[in-house]
């Protein structure tokens, strides 16, 4: 019997997405409260000039952490280049330093996660909520974690 894999999806910007990702900066950016939803602002890696998109902060112990739940997508490859970057929610914009974790630190914040995800969220993810964490160690080299750190608070965005 022939062994059929299902592939995880590709993630793709569509109109739907960039024109909700616009409402959803307007939003952040007057200062509405969006729940765990922040304005991350990263230097492009190779121009240098400012990229913003809403992300899903997740805390965690004490601990926030953003989560590449679309994999490697332009907004992680900035902010690994760059270390820091802008965050933006509630009418107040932070400096924050971001460390990517390894694999096995990574594993439970992404357990945790796609457990509380939506479906279409989970569609880019190989594992299920109940996998092992094993299986999220593999996944974390799909879907970096990065530990957010406060520089320095800026009174208003």
């Amino acid at each position: 019997m022939k062994e059929v894999v299902a592939l995880t999806k590709t993630y793709r910007v569509t109109p739907f997405v960039r024109m909700g990702n616009l409402f959803t900066k307007a939003a952040i950016r007057s200062g509405l409260r969006l729940h765990k939803t922040a304005l991350l602002t990263v230097a492009g890696r190779m121009s240098g000039e400012p990229h913003s998109v809403p992300l899903v902060v997740v805390e965690r112990q004490g601990e926030r952490y953003l989560i590449g739940a679309f994999g490697e997508v332009n907004w992680v490859r900035n902010l690994r280049a760059a270390g820091e970057a802008m965050l933006t929610y509630s009418g107040m914009t932070e400096h924050v330093s971001a460390a990517e974790l390894p694999a096995e630190q990574a594993a439970p914040i992404l357990k945790e996660s796609v457990a509380a995800a939506p479906d279409f969220v989970r569609a880019y993810f190989d594992v299920t909520p109940d996998a092992p964490l094993a299986d999220f160690v593999r996944e974390a080299h799909r879907h970096p974690v990065f530990r957010l750190s406060t520089i320095m608070d800026w009174e208003a965005a």
